[in-house]
């Protein structure tokens, strides 16, 4: 990095933190205020919060990383985005403006009982405070790459950073700093598509840029078939996904808080819909970013392993002849891929090009093999390090602090929503609602901010231990998944089985919990682990954990002698 670079990242993120600081310094005088941000914003600042929640450093890194790899097929997980966004504009919202709840979690104790709003809310801690780990630790890896920091102060200096202003202001704080952060972000990326582009020989269009891809396997964006292990294809996307996004949408306090600031429900349910409509062609972008990334290393050089730490262990050891061996191959086929580019008819180099894309995955395996072999403590999985790589070797001055501040905005945005939900649900769902006695409303507000600062300090201690796994994007998606399904389905219950009560509820949440974390990890971990496909894929936990809650709180009611209705939602 140089000079320039290294003004224009800091003058981002300094700006987004005083920026939060100064316009929210007197907005904390309440819980109102704290926790809902006075319940004034607009239709477009809910909107742009809650894309800002969900899009997270991980996403810039590992979608594009993703593309790269697997092609377009990973935007089917978005399908059910959209009737997701319309079920919970009818049903939740209005049922949540109506309680006036300032979390998600106050309606199960109005339709339930204290001991189901508590086991929710700490179902919610738990994943949610091993996400926010998760969400600081993937920007850390781009600044240890860049400068070789210890990625422990990384993830230290980061975390510092959102808790400063998210302490100070609440809510309003990361809903003001999340409409500058998500500017930069949609500047950053189109800046980065244009150079990757301007970056291809002259005689290599846009449309000969897709014809590349499309001949490598890489835009095959549909996939119709029914093969329960396959992780995406359209109908994971719109069963498994639309549970998904309902359970993190509608039931998640990161995202129910954004949608709660709203000044009326209309301006809530626009806010959403304009999520929904928005999401899936940036979710498509960002992953075209990463085919064009693609299309860029067909005519350039790539390493046969993108994170820079990996060759640097292997050549130190005795398996560097081996990796050397696995780098000419490697070489080889980049060099018969690019004569093949020279002709014209892309197309009818198809099953050639298909050929030595799937000889070069397989040198790429060989090669992580040999360097977890090597060197254990060095990540062989490189996916998340493909865009970093691209960004730090290729854009020009200028550009290279603005795309890492790009990523960083998005870690910040998306780390203080998560820390403002925990601490908002630790604070009213577990401390208020537990604690004796009456306390002032800025007595609530520090305690808040007291949460906030614990939580901040338990996110960083997560990421000091977290590793990469097999791709963050999807670890992200695979804790979600093992919790979000029981959690919808408590809240489906709650809004249309009207005979269930709290005590059924209560055990079949646990009974499910623990079923749906035995299934992931003997059904996916466990055979994943052996090299073999699992059983079935991680989306498929959310529908079966919110028809698995259902049903057994629905059997143990129905046998139960207490069978009265108790509970009218639209009443």
């Amino acid at each position: 990095m140089q000079v320039l670079d290294w003004i224009v990242l800091s003058a981002t993120l300094l700006f987004i933190v005083l920026f939060g600081v100064y316009k929210t310094r007197k907005s904390s005088k309440n819980v109102e205020d704290f926790i809902k941000g006075g319940s004034k914003s607009k239709w477009w600042t809910i909107g742009l919060s809650v894309m800002a929640t969900q899009a997270s450093a991980i996403t810039f890194l590992s979608a594009p990383g993703q593309a790269f790899n697997d092609g377009m097929g990973f935007v089917q997980f978005y399908f059910g985005l959209p009737i997701a966004m319309v079920i919970i504009c009818m049903v939740f919202i209005p049922i949540y403006h109506k309680l006036k709840v300032y979390t998600a979690y106050e309606f199960l104790e109005t339709r339930f009982d204290l001991k189901t709003r508590t086991l929710a809310a700490i179902l919610f801690l738990v994943q949610r405070g091993l996400a926010a780990g998760i969400t600081i630790f993937a920007p850390a890896i781009i600044l240890s790459a860049v400068l070789g920091w210890d990625l422990i102060q990384l993830n230290i200096i980061i975390g510092v950073l959102v808790i400063i202003y998210t302490v100070s202001g609440g809510t309003k704080a990361v809903n003001v700093t999340q409409k500058q952060q998500m500017g930069i972000i949609f500047i950053g990326m189109l800046v980065a598509f244009y150079m990757i582009l301007d970056q291809l020989p002259q005689d290599i269009s846009f449309s000969k840029a897709l014809d590349i891809a499309g001949a490598s396997g890489k835009m095959d964006i549909l996939d119709f078939s029914f093969d329960l292990n396959n992780r995406y294809t359209v109908w994971t996307g719109f069963l498994g996904g639309t549970f998904l996004m309902l359970s993190y949408f509608g039931t998640d306090q990161s995202q129910v808080q954004r949608y709660l600031t709203g000044k009326t429900v209309r301006q809530s349910q626009l806010g959403l819909i304009f999520n929904g409509l928005l999401k899936i062609p940036m979710q498509f972008f960002i992953l075209l970013v990463g085919v064009m990334v693609f299309v860029f290393y067909q005519f350039n050089a790539s390493p046969l392993n993108f994170n820079p730490e990996a060759r640097k262990a292997v050549v130190k050891t005795a398996y560097a002849n081996q990796y050397i061996a696995l780098e000419k191959k490697h070489q080889d086929l980049e060099k018969d891929k690019f004569s093949l580019l020279l002709n014209d008819q892309i197309i009818d180099k198809k099953s050639r090009l298909n050929e030595i894309e799937i000889l070069n995955t397989t040198i790429r395996k060989e090669a992580r093999a040999i360097i977890k072999k090597a060197d254990t403590s060095v990540e062989s999985n490189d996916k998340d390090y493909v865009f970093l790589h691209f960004i730090l070797n290729n854009l020009p001055r200028g550009l290279i602090g603005l795309l890492l501040a790009v990523i960083l905005s998005a870690a910040m945005s998306s780390t203080a929503s998560e820390l403002n939900a925990l601490a908002s649900t630790t604070a009213l769902d577990l401390y208020k609602r537990n604690v004796k006695g009456e306390r002032s409303e800025t007595h609530y507000v520090k305690a808040s901010k007291w949460f906030t600062l614990a939580w901040g300090i338990v996110a960083i201690s997560i990421a000091c231990i977290a590793n990469l796994f097999d791709n963050l994007i999807q670890l992200v998606n695979i804790i979600g998944s093992i919790f979000y399904g029981n959690v919808l389905g408590i809240f489906l219950l709650a809004f249309f089985i009207k005979f269930v009560k709290g005590n059924a509820v209560f055990i079949a949440a646990i009974i499910t919990q623990v079923t749906i974390i035995l299934t992931y990890y003997f059904a996916i971990y466990k055979v994943e682990q052996a090299g073999a496909e699992p059983i079935i894929s991680y989306l498929w936990l959310n529908l079966i954990g919110c028809v698995l809650v259902m049903g057994i709180a629905v059997l143990l009611q129905y046998f139960s002698k207490d069978k009265t209705l108790i509970y009218e939602p639209n009443n």
